[in-house]
C-alpha cells in the first residue's frame, strides 16, 4: 500500500520574538581614586576660600560620567570648572544689589522688614526654581553618550510658575499634595529633555508615589521626638523616591526601571551621620583646647574674659575660623564620598534599561547653554547635582 506524505497549504506560524534583552549597565569608577580628588580638593578649597569648588564640582561629574557604562559605552562629562565661576560670578551681579536693597530698607524703617521679608522670600523662591531648571539645561548639554549631546528646551520661568503654583497647593493640604507635585515638576522637565532627536517624557504617577508613602504623613511628627525613627524614615524616603524616579524616565522607546531595595541607602544616611558626630566632636575638642590654651598662656580664667574676650582674642578668633572653615570641608568630603559617589553607584547597580536600540540611530541637535542658571542656583544655594 502506497503511503504519501501530505504537506498543508499557507505559511508556517511565526516564531516568537523574544523580547528585548536589557542593556548592562556599569559603574566602573575607583572609590580610593575619587575619595583622593575629593579630598585634595577640599584642601584646595580652605586655601582658595571655596572657590576651587567650581573645578571641584567639574572633576567629580567627569569621574561620575565616565565611570557611568551603559551597554558597554561610557558618558562624558564637557563642563568646565570656569564656565561655572563665571556664572557664578553673574549670579552675584543680579543677586547682590537684591539682597543691598532688602538690607537698606530694614536699615531704614524697621517696621517695613517683616513686611519686605514676604515678597522677597517669594522672589527668591521662584528665581531659585528658575535657576533650577537652567542648572539642569546646562548640565545636560554638557553631557554627551556615544558622540550626542542631551539637551533641552523650555521655558525656565514657566517652571518656576508651575512649581510655585503646587507649591502653593502643597501648602494648603499639609504637603499631601507634594507626590502630584513632584511627579508634574518631573514630567515637564523630562517633556523638554532631549537626547539628539529622541524626546524625553516621565510616566511615573503622583498616586504611585503617595501609594508607597503616605504613612509617613503619620509617623514622622512622632519620629522627631526620637532620633533613631527620622534617619530611617528619611533614608527610606530617598530610596522609594529614587526607585520611583528612575522608573518613570523615558527617551523615546527606551525604558528604565530601578530595582533598588528598600533598604539600600540606609547605610550610606547612618554612615554620614556618624562620621557628622565624630568630625564635630574632633572640631569642638580643638576649639576648646585652643581656647584653654590661649587662657592660660594669656593668665586669664575663663569665667574672667567672658565673651567679648574671646571675640576680641585674634589668635583664637582664627583658629575658630579655620576649624569652622575645615569642619564644614571634612563634612563635605563625607557627603559627596557616600551620598554622591557611593549612592550613585548603589542606585546604577540596580538600575536595568531596555530597548537601548532605540538610541542607536539618533540625530544630533540642540544648543550649548550658558551656565548662568547653575550660578544662580549655587549663589542661592538651592543647586543640585
Amino acid at each position: 500500500m502506497s503511503q504519501f506524505a501530505w504537506t498543508p497549504i499557507g505559511e508556517p506560524p511565526p516564531v516568537p520574538i523574544p523580547p528585548p534583552l536589557p542593556a548592562k549597565l556599569d559603574f566602573v569608577g575607583n572609590r580610593k581614586g575619587f575619595f583622593d580628588m575629593i579630598g585634595r580638593g577640599a584642601g584646595l578649597e580652605l586655601v582658595t576660600l571655596g572657590f576651587y569648588r567650581f573645578w571641584l564640582v567639574t572633576d567629580i561629574r567627569r569621574h561620575l560620567w565616565s565611570s557611568t557604562v551603559v551597554d558597554g559605552d561610557a558618558a562624558e562629562y564637557t563642563g568646565r570648572g570656569r564656565e561655572l565661576l563665571i556664572g557664578f560670578l553673574i549670579a552675584l551681579a543680579i543677586l547682590v544689589p537684591v539682597y543691598l536693597g532688602y538690607f537698606l530698607i530694614s536699615v531704614e524703617a524697621e517696621h517695613l522688614q517683616a513686611l519686605a521679608s514676604i515678597p522677597l522670600v517669594a522672589a527668591f523662591y521662584v528665581f531659585g526654581q528658575f535657576a533650577i531648571y537652567r542648572a539642569r539645561r546646562y548640565r545636560l548639554t554638557r553631557t554627551v553618550w556615544r558622540g550626542v549631546r542631551f539637551w533641552m528646551d523650555g521655558s525656565g520661568w514657566a517652571y518656576a510658575l508651575h512649581s510655585s503654583l503646587w507649591v502653593l497647593l502643597a501648602v494648603v493640604t499639609l504637603g499631601l499634595a507634594s507626590p502630584w507635585r513632584t511627579a508634574a515638576l518631573e514630567r515637564y522637565k523630562m517633556q523638554h529633555s532631549w537626547y539628539g532627536d529622541l524626546q524625553g517624557d516621565f510616566v511615573g504617577s503622583g498616586w504611585e508615589f503617595f501609594k508607597r508613602i503616605w504613612w509617613l504623613w503619620l509617623v514622622t511628627p512622632l519620629a522627631l521626638f526620637v532620633f533613631p525613627a527620622l534617619p530611617f524614615l528619611y533614608a527610606h524616603y530617598k530610596t522609594v523616591e529614587w526607585k520611583w524616579w528612575i522608573s518613570g524616565i523615558r527617551f523615546g522607546a527606551v525604558t528604565v526601571e530601578s530595582k533598588l531595595p528598600s533598604d539600600a541607602l540606609q547605610g550610606l544616611y547612618w554612615k554620614t551621620i556618624g562620621w557628622y558626630v565624630l568630625i564635630g566632636t574632633a572640631f569642638a575638642a580643638v576649639i576648646g583646647g585652643a581656647t584653654a590654651l590661649v587662657f592660660k598662656l594669656g593668665g586669664v580664667t575663663s569665667a574672667a574674659a567672658g565673651g567679648n574676650a574671646l571675640a576680641q582674642n585674634i589668635p583664637l578668633l582664627v583658629v575658630t575660623v579655620i576649624g569652622y572653615m575645615a569642619m564644614a570641608l571634612a563634612m563635605g568630603v563625607v557627603t559627596r564620598l557616600y551620598l554622591t559617589r557611593d549612592l550613585w553607584a548603589r542606585v546604577l547597580a540596580t538600575t536595568v534599561v531596555t530597548n537601548i536600540e532605540a538610541a542607536a540611530n539618533v540625530q544630533a541637535r540642540g544648543d550649548l547653554a550658558t551656565a548662568v542658571g547653575e550660578g544662580i542656583a549655587d549663589g542661592l544655594d538651592v543647586a543640585g547635582f
